[in-house]
Order: structure tokens, then sequence, then C-alpha cells
């Protein structure tokens, strides 16, 4: 019987938590992931529910749907305020594709001033959705060399970096925010006539899908 009865006690005892440890342990997990945990004065508070706060985790994973009718939305609103625009719909991406000519004078990365309120409103947007974006800047064929922009790899690269800092200035998280220039290269029409040189010289803004 004493036996039966040492054999009982040391199960119980290899089945009961270390208050102390298992406290470590959830401080240590939160902390890792950017989160708070708040205990009660004098350890584990009562009953299974703990008020774990999670400020810093990664932001709410939107669907594909909620991306591509705010998408929609900015869309509509370029095409309202006289820009050039499309949509173009990837496996891994969606992409606002917008005309450079209203953007920025000819061999420029100065937006025009009157181009400010639509790439503002576009922050706004997409800030509403907060997803990961990449500002992407082309041009067309015809070589420049400048003091500023020695080809147009520099032009391309500099726009899109100037929608980025106005996006940044407006509150976009810079986390979540990519710049790149490919110069005359990718044209999505021929380079051979004024209306696909026109047609190449875009911003595109790049908005990662949810897996």
């Amino acid at each position: 019987m004493s036996l039966l009865l040492t054999f009982f006690i040391l199960l119980y005892s290899m089945s009961t938590i270390s208050l102390e440890k298992f406290e470590q342990v959830i401080k240590g997990l939160s902390s890792a992931f950017g989160g708070e945990v708040i205990f009660q004065e004098g350890g584990i508070p009562e009953g299974t529910n703990l008020n774990i706060q999670m400020p810093k985790t990664y932001p709410k994973m939107r669907s594909r749907r909620e991306i591509e009718e705010q998408i929609a939305k900015i869309h509509k609103m370029l095409q309202q305020k006289g820009l050039k625009a499309e949509v173009a719909k990837y496996a891994t991406e969606i992409k606002i594709r917008i005309n450079t000519n209203k953007l920025f004078p000819p061999g420029s990365a100065t937006p025009y001033r009157s181009a400010l309120p639509a790439i503002k409103e576009m922050c706004d947007k997409l800030k509403a959705i907060s997803v990961p974006i990449r500002i992407e800047g082309y041009t067309d064929s015809i070589p420049i060399k400048t003091k500023e922009f020695p080809s147009n790899w520099e032009l391309s690269a500099a726009r899109a970096v100037a929608v980025l800092r106005i996006f940044e200035k407006e509150g976009y998280d810079p986390k979540l925010m990519s710049a790149a220039g490919f110069g005359p290269t990718h044209p999505i029409a021929p380079n051979t006539t004024p209306e696909g040189r026109e047609k190449n010289r875009r911003i595109e803004i790049a908005v990662e899908l949810p897996q």
C-alpha cells in the first residue's frame, strides 16, 4: 500500500505545473512575438483566460477580394482626376499602372503640384488596407543624359522614390514599402510609336496579395 501511495504521489507531482516557470514561458513567448502579458499581483491570475496584448504583431491579413475592391476604387479615382491608369492582375500581386505624363514634367522626378492630391488620396486608400507595396518606375526607350540623371535608370528610380517619399510623409508604414527603377526595360507597348512610348512611361504600384 505504501508503494502504491508513493506511486500516485509521484504521478501527481509530475502532472502539476510550476506557476513561476509557466509565467516565465508565457512572458518569453509574448515578448518574442511583440506582445505583452499583464499578470495580476501575486502571479498567474485565476481562471484560464490571460490578458495578452499584441500591439506589435503583423497587421490584419486582408483577403484578395478586399484588396481588389480597394484597388478598383483607386483606379476610378485616378481616372476621375484625369490620370491614365489601368489595373494588371497576377497570381501573387496586383499592379496599378499610372502614366507619368501628368505626374512628372519631362526628364524630372519632381511631381507636378497638380498631381499631389491624387498621389496622396491613393496613399490614403492603400493605407486603409495596410498591405505591402512596391513602387516601380519605368521610362520609354529614348535615352536621357543630364547632370541629374545620366540615364533612364536613374530617372525611373528617382520617380519611384519620389512617390514613396510622399507616401511616407502621408503616414504609410515604411516597413511595408519598397521602391525600384527599371528604366526602359519591361515595356508594355512598342517603343516605335509616340503612343507606345507614352504608355511605357509609367509608375506602377505593386500590391502584394495574401498567399
